[in-house]
């Protein structure tokens, strides 16, 4: 057959010139009618054979590639998910999910009618020699010298693959087309076939061109031969990566011509067995997976099955998709170390409230209440305490001085928020809310905490100074001035008993000792009683009063710690949630999201690859005070 180069260094076929230039009969009469006109004839038949070849050529234009719905939200969850870890995951971990998502828009874009498929194989197994007995015409090169294909050669069924073409960097002088039969088979009109050089070829371009090729095409034909077919580097190199393209892949046991008897089914049992301890699903029995076949291309001994099984491959056209899908499919495996933790994750209450607790420690916020359950009482003993006892403390002040007098108001010292606490405070909650994360999200959850660590004991200290101090005069309950006039009424008593018996001792009074001894005693003994029944009254107000100074203390630095290291770390959570849900959608598995009263809940179960759905939970609280919002859960197996 002869073959015709397009100036776009396409390849179109000569038959429809050979068409036009076999005239019918009334084209015959019509050019004999007008022979002083032959000239322009010819220029006719030249013109209308290009009007066909462009027709053609138009019916053949194909539109870009559709994407079902479930693959295009996969691969904008992928996009998704790339965009979220760019400033947590370093560009080599990334790489193949970027790729997938080039070589998925690239495909995208480009023609739907057409399916690629490369015929791969190692030096000496025929695949040269397949490839033409497909073509039904030597296109290829064959013979003993090795390696005897030296570059990718294409050979296209139809029109309209050229842009597939030049996206797999075929020169136009290695695309050619097929020989036609009289009733060629529609289902092979898409078929654009590709064959490769050795990929065990001594020459490093040989392999370079095959392992690039491999990454663009959309099916492949392994062609293996009776004495190769265990060969190590095919199913280390080859096979087994992409075990998760079984869809898309054919693996045929060619040169059967040299296995006597039953040797050929022997070998080909023994080939489907080493393909599924690669890995690869076999396509038996109606179920998805690869195609294995066995053939002579030499003889044409099963190359009509192998025919029919790729007609109804390109008919299907989805053989495109399945690749793509397989290649997100294969990305997410590599993904799965960041972003499929190992046990459940997140910062729980309990962790939170330790964290409140060294911090209130560290700040002394026990010690704070303690003064001010001290301070309490220290108001309640001057105020219900007997004249005499407040008499002899004012004349102890005077004496000693104003320096002297005890000040156990101040809550805290200058050691009160000691750094090492803080900090290991911090390292603490950093650690435990990362604990269970995958590598790269659990350094940034502890980077976040240690960042927001740095100045939280200054923070500490300045809070401590200008809030938690308790008030120097501590209010007083409803009781004090009833207890107060008590108490004045028992010194009332004591002064007017020792008036009396003064009286009666220089003679002014009657004498009548009982009336004024009863007098002063009734005060001197009420008046220690009134004090002891206020300071015993006094120890429930006062606990409580320093109960609320520490949990004044408490709250703040609470509130301290949670604005700079809860929070921090709560957004890292968050943002791990959303690139897990992301990865889920990735995996095909969306996990569902139940609204709560405070929270965000979802469950979820196993996903094919064993990698769990998730159940993320929020702890309650709001989004909007993310201190509170840090208890994320995931479960994995």
């Amino acid at each position: 057959m002869t073959a015709v180069t397009d100036h776009t260094g396409g390849q179109e076929p000569a038959e429809p010139v050979a068409a036009a230039e076999a005239e019918p009969p009334e084209h015959a009469e019509v050019a004999e009618a007008e022979e002083s006109v032959w000239d322009d004839g010819l220029i006719a038949r030249r013109v209308a054979a290009e009007e066909e070849i462009r027709a053609r050529e138009e019916a053949y234009h194909s539109r870009g590639l559709t994407y079902d719905a479930p693959l295009r939200a996969r691969l904008d969850a992928m996009r998704e998910l790339v965009g979220l870890s760019r400033t947590r995951l370093d560009g080599r971990t990334l790489a193949e999910a970027g790729q997938v998502l080039d070589q998925a828009a690239a495909r995208r874009g480009l023609s739907e009618r057409h399916t690629v498929v490369a015929v791969a194989g190692a030096t000496g197994s025929g695949k040269s020699t397949l490839f033409n007995a497909l073509a039904g015409v030597a296109i290829s090169d064959t013979g003993v010298r090795r390696p005897t294909t030296a570059a990718p050669l294409a050979c296209s069924w139809s029109d309209g693959a050229a842009s597939l073409l030049d996206r797999l960097e075929i020169p136009g002088r290695l695309r050619r087309r097929p020989l036609q039969g009289p009733d060629p088979d529609p289902r092979l009109a898409g078929l654009v076939l590709i064959d490769l050089p050795d990929h065990d070829s001594a020459a490093v371009a040989h392999r370079e061109h095959v392992d690039r090729m491999l990454k663009l095409v959309d099916a492949v034909i392994w062609v293996v031969d009776p004495e190769k077919y265990g060969d190590a580097v095919l199913h280390e190199r080859y096979l087994r990566p992409l075990a998760g393209h079984a869809e898309v892949t054919f693996v045929v046991l060619n040169q059967t011509d040299r296995l006597p008897g039953d040797s050929a089914d022997l070998v080909l049992d023994d080939l489907r067995r080493l393909l599924d301890e690669d890995g690869i699903a076999l396509g038996e029995h109606g179920e998805p997976g690869a195609t294995v076949l066995a053939l002579s291309a030499l003889t044409g001994d099963g190359v009509g099955e192998l025919r029919d099984a790729l007609g109804q491959f390109v008919a299907e056209r989805g053989a495109a998709a399945r690749r793509i899908s397989a290649d997100l499919d294969a990305a997410a495996r590599q993904l799965k170390p960041v972003y499929a933790p190992g046990r459940r994750i997140g910062l729980s209450e309990r962790a939170r409230e330790e964290f409140a607790d060294r911090l209130s420690e560290a700040v002394g916020a026990g010690a704070a209440g303690e003064a001010a359950e001290r301070s309490w009482r220290r108001g309640a003993s001057k105020a219900c305490g007997t004249p005499w006892l407040r008499l002899w403390r004012w004349y102890e002040a005077q004496r000693t001085g104003p320096a002297a007098a005890p000040d156990d108001s101040a809550p805290v010292d200058e050691e009160a928020t000691a750094r090492q606490r803080v900090e290991q405070a911090v390292r603490t909650v950093g650690d435990e809310a990362a604990a269970g994360l995958p590598a790269p999200w659990a350094q940034a959850v502890r980077d976040a905490a240690a960042r927001g660590g740095e100045g939280l004991p200054e923070a500490l200290d300045e809070l401590a100074v200008s809030a938690a101090l308790p008030a120097r005069k501590p209010p007083r309950p409803g009781w004090w001035p009833m207890a107060v006039l008590v108490q004045a009424l028992m010194t009332l008593l004591q002064v007017v008993g020792g008036l009396w018996l003064f009286g009666q001792v220089v003679g002014v009074a009657e004498p009548n000792l009982t009336a004024p001894v009863l007098l002063m005693m009734a005060g001197i003994v009420g008046g220690p009683c009134v004090e002891w029944a206020c300071r015993m009254a006094a120890r429930g107000p006062a606990r409580r009063y320093g109960q609320e100074a520490e949990r004044k203390l408490r709250e703040a630095a609470a509130a301290c710690g949670r604005q700079r290291v809860l929070d921090p770390v709560a957004s890292e959570l968050l943002r791990y949630r959303e690139v897990r849900e992301q990865y889920m959608k990735v995996l095909g598995v969306v996990p569902s999201v139940m609204g709560g009263s405070g929270g965000l809940g979802g469950s979820g179960g196993l996903d094919g690859s064993g990698v769990g759905t998730g159940a993320f939970s929020v702890g309650s609280g709001t989004v909007g005070s993310l201190g509170r919002v840090t208890e994320l859960s995931t479960t994995s197996r």
